[in-house]
């Protein structure tokens, strides 16, 4: 089952950007446009493990909301054109897990979702792959019940692409992600792992190559 999201966002192209961008990586997600309609939402809507909200909304803001959010034990990201010092530090102080001032990148949200609903322990902790289950928590994958043998690297490296489905990455972002930004090794070792992740797993009609650009997993 996937994570299901919360965005309480009023521009409505906005709202449809993020909406999409999650949506096609595999994140189930509930729009509102309003902050008056956000608690009617929450009493209908059950088992949110994230939400986003902007900080300047019709009716309550998102600094009151901060507060309907904790009452059900949802993590929030702040996602807000108000880039003063003073609405961060208010943002976080408060209880907020991040705090991303617009106009962002959208890999960027993505990696910041993920990594709250890691911290938070709301991350789903089994991946599905076509006939594959990745288990975050065991760090394994397993076909059919039975444990398949990658390499660490080739491990991370699925996992990054699992996470992040139908999101194209370049090489050097999967090296800086998956070997750290202090590898110096070239491009090369990318297209290798790859290789070996597609032999391995039979997901060389899942693991596409965009050309000049890198890969993506796509179901």
């Amino acid at each position: 089952m996937a994570n299901r999201i919360l965005v309480v966002e009023d521009d409505t192209a906005i709202s449809e950007l993020i909406c999409m961008n999650l949506e096609v990586t595999g994140y189930e997600v509930v729009p509102v446009l309003d902050g008056n309609e956000v608690e009617g939402t929450l009493e209908k809507e059950e088992n949110f493990d994230l939400a986003l909200l902007d900080i300047m909304l019709p009716g309550k803001d998102g600094f009151e909301l901060l507060g309907v959010m904790k009452e059900h034990g949802i993590p929030v990201i702040y996602i807000t054109a108000k880039a003063d010092v003073n609405s961060k530090i208010k943002g976080l102080r408060s209880g907020a897990e991040d705090y991303i001032v617009k106009p962002f990148e959208v890999l960027e949200l993505l990696v910041r979702v993920e990594k709250v609903l890691e911290r938070t322990g709301k991350q789903k902790e089994i991946i599905q792959v076509k006939d594959l289950e990745i288990h975050l928590s065991e760090h394994k994958v397993t076909r059919n019940g039975q444990t398949v043998s990658l390499k660490p690297m080739e491990y991370d490296l699925l996992v990054l692409l699992a996470k992040n489905k139908n999101v194209a990455f370049t090489r050097e972002q999967m090296l800086n992600e998956v070997w750290g930004s202090n590898y110096l090794g070239e491009t090369r070792t990318i297209d290798v792992h790859i290789g070996q992740l597609r032999r391995k797993l039979d997901l060389s009609d899942v693991i596409k190559t965009i050309p000049k650009i890198g890969y993506r997993l796509e179901e």
